[in-house]
């Protein structure tokens, strides 16, 4: 008899961890900016060796077509998260969009115009008169009237041309329309000019004219941090251990964005380009003044920068404060 007691006691007690531990994983769409590149080798990692699955979460990883569109999404609910461009989530934040930046990946912009070496300019000047190839969406375009600003240009100095995201680097090596350059991220546009047969194009960094900014970040819905904090906290702690992960082991991560995209991007050529593209996102995923080094934290000190230059020359709000725009509740 209390043999069978104790039998008994074990398999309740088995059924209650058991029970304590299975859970129905929660859905969630993050949408990215763009199509898989290799600064999104992170997310593809933890959602391959299923770091997202260990927290609860069922990934469901959607491309995108740019930042702003991407952020959009998310305000609309389309989708739980968003990755892209915290300056575009910004200017839609000051226009009403309900969002909040819950974690910083890329804590330094990359963002630069772009040059085909053959097409004689030396400096940004050069640019006036010149037609400059960019896609609607793009995060990129957020302050690039304050980089001509600075540098002693007018926004009609020169001549900026939408074309679909899919033809940008095409329509940039073909020369579109008398076209010089695109608007782009160092991250990834130059790996995928050199890919496509290109020289290195002649870079001028958004930085080198006072253009200071938080890089890209994870966007969230206001009722997602309100209401459903617990989704978002289980998230942010995945996405923080699976990029801590693709820092300790880049090619992990680059052979996991092959195992989910196959074709190109598993062959050698592939691989080489995703590496060359992550490496350049690992070495800003702090900032100089995330002394601590605490993965995914928004910065205070660089979002106060990045807003007051927005106040400056992008027309935000003089009201706004920069914690209007982020939270650090879910990294720390």
């Amino acid at each position: 008899m209390i043999k069978l007691l104790n039998n008994i006691c074990k398999v309740a007690v088995i059924f209650l961890l058991t029970a304590s531990t299975s859970f129905a994983a929660d859905k969630v769409k993050l949408r990215l900016n763009w199509m898989y590149y290799g600064s999104h080798a992170g997310f593809a990692l933890g959602f391959v060796d299923g770091t997202y699955a260990k927290h609860g979460i069922d990934l469901d990883i959607r491309s995108g077509n740019g930042s702003s569109s991407a952020h959009r999404l998310v305000a609309n609910k389309d989708s739980d998260f968003s990755y892209g461009s915290c300056g575009a989530m910004t200017d839609l934040v000051s226009k009403g969009a309900p969002l909040k930046s819950i974690g910083v990946i890329d804590a330094m912009g990359t963002e630069a115009v772009l040059v085909r070496p053959d097409a004689g300019v030396k400096t940004i000047q050069d640019l006036k008169g010149k037609k400059i190839l960019t896609t609607a969406n793009a995060g990129v375009n957020t302050f690039f009237p304050i980089v001509l600003k600075n540098a002693g240009l007018k926004e009609s100095d020169v001549n900026i041309t939408v074309v679909p995201d899919g033809a940008l680097v095409s329509s940039y090596l073909q020369a579109s329309g008398g076209s010089v350059g695109i608007l782009g991220g160092l991250d990834d546009k130059p790996a995928e000019i050199k890919a496509n047969g290109g020289a290195q194009p002649v870079a001028f960094p958004y930085s080198d004219f006072g253009v200071n900014q938080v890089g890209y970040c994870i966007g969230a819905h206001n009722d997602t941090i309100n209401n459903n904090a617990d989704v978002a906290k289980r998230f942010m702690k995945a996405t923080i251990e699976s990029y801590a992960k693709a820092e300790k082991n880049p090619d992990a991560a680059v052979d996991a964005i092959a195992d989910i995209v196959g074709g190109s991007m598993a062959e050698d050529a592939g691989k080489a380009q995703s590496r060359e593209v992550l490496d350049v996102t690992l070495g800003i995923l702090y900032s100089g003044a995330n002394k601590n080094k605490v993965l995914g934290l928004n910065v205070p000190s660089d979002w106060d920068s990045m807003v007051k230059l927005m106040k400056e020359y992008n027309d935000l709000d003089k009201n706004a404060k920069a914690s209007d725009f982020y939270t650090n509740k879910f990294v720390k």
